[in-house]
């Protein structure tokens, strides 16, 4: 197996979120500019802000991964290979892509930036993930509907320089790897162009043709139709094994998910990828502070059933709001935390720390601000002083305690 360090992959949707993977322990980032990528709704990145992002993560020695995934139409050739060049001269570690078209394209350019074969691309086999290393992949992430043996088989029989990648974390499509056309269909808005509306996790009813007006809710139970609304993958088990096997990259869904998303569950997996023995109550606990519509092993034991997939309720549960994070800066003694939510003085809230670990902190009674001011609560955008060590990024929030 490889002797390779197993890289912890993180998303960002927009610059702020990358430096909060960043310093919540992500060893590489993946993003997108402002074409050309699946998450046309992300936030994005423009080409200043790219340049800027990979510059951040190569002095602190970590790399910039940019999203081309996007299934691409004749006549855009053109503007996708101009935009790679530029994203070259930024020093991207890597292109995300999986139109092959693309691959050819951005090979024939002569860009010396390697190349990533996205989920997309549905890899199934170690033969296909050789043919991609043939062809100038670096890199193939493997399909998400694979089991543990089936990604063993891959690792066991690709070439020993292709690298692998699987996606540990994160929300999933019902369809094959995301190729899904419903958004298509019903809203004219196309998955594979970045522009998914997630019409799978609509409530859906059934309407009989002679009983008109009655709605019927559609259920999800043992028999059926569990499939359309997932729950969100969480191979935190996987993790030891996977490394076992010589998967070179454990990756994280969520570049429309939010800061306190990121920073929770990066910071959680780094703990488990650098070996840390986390009970499954204290694993539990953690990520179900984020929103969540349950959690799966997906087809990871091999083949599915039901409880695998079927979801409770409106599937936004989480048990803690977000409601403050420490700045770098320092007034008068005192740090300064930047109000995100509703905060009550006196409340006790958790902290939780870019090392991924916990406490518990009493806010003062009384709330004093930067400009001098004082009040019993504070909201949005507000900047509260607070005595105390605490760490610059530290995450605040209010839970069931």
């Amino acid at each position: 197996m490889s002797c390779r360090k197993s890289e912890l992959l993180a998303p960002a949707g927009n610059p702020e979120k990358l430096v909060w993977a960043d310093i919540y322990g992500a060893d590489a980032i993946y993003f997108g500019v402002d074409r050309f990528s699946l998450r046309s709704f992300a936030g994005n990145f423009t080409l200043d802000d790219a340049a800027k992002a990979l510059e951040r993560l190569h002095k602190n020695g970590k790399k910039g991964y940019i999203t081309l995934n996007i299934y691409l139409y004749s006549g855009e050739y053109k503007d996708l290979v101009e935009t790679a060049g530029q994203l070259a001269e930024c020093k991207a570690d890597a292109f995300i892509v999986s139109d092959f078209g693309v691959i050819t394209a951005l090979k024939k350019a002569g860009l010396k930036v390697p190349l990533h074969i996205s989920t997309q691309a549905n890899t199934v086999s170690w033969e296909t993930v050789n043919a991609y290393y043939d062809y100038g992949a670096k890199r193939v992430n493997l399909a998400r509907e694979l089991s543990f043996e089936k990604i063993k088989e891959i690792a066991e029989n690709k070439y020993k320089e292709a690298e692998i990648e699987v996606f540990i974390h994160g929300a999933v499509c019902f369809s094959m790897s995301g190729r899904c056309a419903i958004s298509d269909w019903l809203t004219g808005r196309k998955a594979n162009r970045g522009e998914c509306t997630h019409p799978c996790r609509w409530k859906y009813a059934v309407v009989e043709e002679k009983r008109e007006g009655e709605y019927m809710p559609v259920g999800e139970d043992g028999r059926g139709t569990y499939i359309f609304n997932p729950k969100e993958l969480a191979l935190f088990d996987y993790i030891s094994p996977l490394k076992e096997l010589g998967v070179d990259s454990f990756k994280i869904e969520g570049r429309m998910k939010s800061i306190h998303y990121v920073a929770s569950v990066v910071s959680l997996y780094r703990r488990l990828l650098d070996g840390e023995n986390i009970p499954h109550e204290e694993i539990a606990t953690l990520l179900n502070r984020v929103k969540n519509r349950g959690y799966s092993t997906g087809f990871m034991k091999g083949g599915v059933t039901p409880d695998d997939y079927q979801i409770n309720g409106d599937g936004s549960n989480s048990e803690a709001e977000f409601v403050a994070n420490i700045t770098e800066k320092k007034e008068n003694g005192c740090c300064v935390a930047e109000v995100r939510n509703h905060m009550e003085g006196g409340e006790t809230v958790e902290i939780l720390e870019p090392n991924g670990h916990t406490r518990t902190y009493k806010l003062p009674e009384i709330l004093t601000f930067t400009d001098g001011t004082q009040a019993k609560a504070a909201n949005h955008s507000k900047f509260v002083l607070l005595e105390g060590d605490f760490i610059p990024y530290s995450i605040l929030r209010r839970v069931d305690l």
